[in-house]
């Protein structure tokens, strides 16, 4: 088949490495603009523009595909098959009536649940046992296409979004690897989504890494575990943001100490009361340090247990 592939990030590379591999040929390749990256701020180009050069393959990136000379490339083209993933835009539908054979994503999530642009984050944070990979064909809303293929992926105790991200990104392109020869035939089955089970995954805010101490101590360990490596969440101490980018629930706290007080802080961490339990802190970054283990940190800073976390305004 010709094809034309959109995708941006790193879970996006092997789907497009598969496509190639099963022998289809890519006609053209688009991704985002490059971005800033790092505190220095430095253009870097996204993983699947850096994995299309390589192969030698034509690359485009238009800040907004709707109406764009890329968009009439692609019309001029008249390729067999669209292939997203993680692209980052939706398809115009001027764009979505071109290929013969429709248009494809490749989704991180169990559709119909988790639909939108952050569905691995939002399954740990959400304490999920279960995700997958759902190829669809596109449909002008959000992820409302018909399904062709799925694959569950389990989501272990311990997975943060990092390592769920490499479990799917390699889920999903084997996934595209065993779709695409019922695709060429025309014998891949459409299967309409239960949208009155529809659930929403929309891209993650600051407000979504702020630690709510009030919550139980599992909840924050699911959104720290779902906010890594990426983000982490956050709290305040000093009137400094403190991050916290590992932690595990534990038995000890007291329920007479309010939510976000310190109970504790020694070799193992730092234990802190949340609404329900407490929470260990095991791998932190206070404001202008690097993220180390809270145990390092405690051995030159001074944190008495009854300190509270979050009980100033975010600097």
């Amino acid at each position: 088949m010709r094809i034309v592939f959109m995708g941006t990030p790193e879970f996006a590379v092997p789907s497009l490495e598969a496509i190639l591999d099963a022998g289809h040929t890519v006609e053209l390749v688009i991704t985002q603009p490059d971005r800033p990256k790092g505190r220095k701020k430095t253009l870097t180009p996204p993983p699947v523009k850096e994995a299309a050069l390589l192969r030698g393959l034509p690359v485009e990136q238009p800040e907004r595909l709707r109406g764009s000379e890329t968009a009439a490339r692609i019309a001029a083209l008249q390729p067999d098959l669209i292939v997203t993933a993680a692209y980052g835009q939706i398809l115009p539908k001027a764009v979505l009536d071109v290929p013969r054979l429709g248009c494809i994503n490749v989704h991180g999530s169990l559709l119909p649940r988790y639909r939108g642009g952050a569905p691995i984050q939002r399954a740990i944070i959400n304490g999920e046992t279960k995700t997958g990979v759902t190829i669809m064909y596109m449909a002008e809303g959000l992820d409302t296409g018909d399904m062709i293929s799925v694959v569950e992926v389990p989501i272990a105790e311990t997975d943060t979004s990092g390592s769920l991200f490499e479990k799917l990104t390699a889920a999903g392109a084997k996934l595209l690897a065993e779709t695409l020869p019922a695709l060429e035939t025309g014998t891949a089955k459409a299967v309409p989504q239960n949208h009155d089970e529809a659930t929403y995954a929309p891209n993650l805010t600051r407000d979504d890494e702020r630690i709510d101490w009030s919550r139980p101590a599992r909840a924050i360990y699911d959104q720290v575990r779902g906010l890594s490596p990426m983000a982490g969440g956050f709290t305040v101490w000093n009137g400094e943001p403190f991050k916290v980018w590992g932690c595990e629930p534990v038995a000890r706290g007291t329920g007479s100490a309010a939510p976000g007080t310190v109970v504790a802080a020694d070799e193992r961490g730092i234990a802190v009361q949340t609404g329900e339990g407490a929470l260990l802190l095991t791998l932190i970054q206070p404001a202008g340090k690097k993220a180390m283990p809270a145990s390092e940190w405690l051995k030159g800073a001074r944190l008495a247990p009854g300190t509270v976390f979050g009980a100033e305004a975010e600097a």
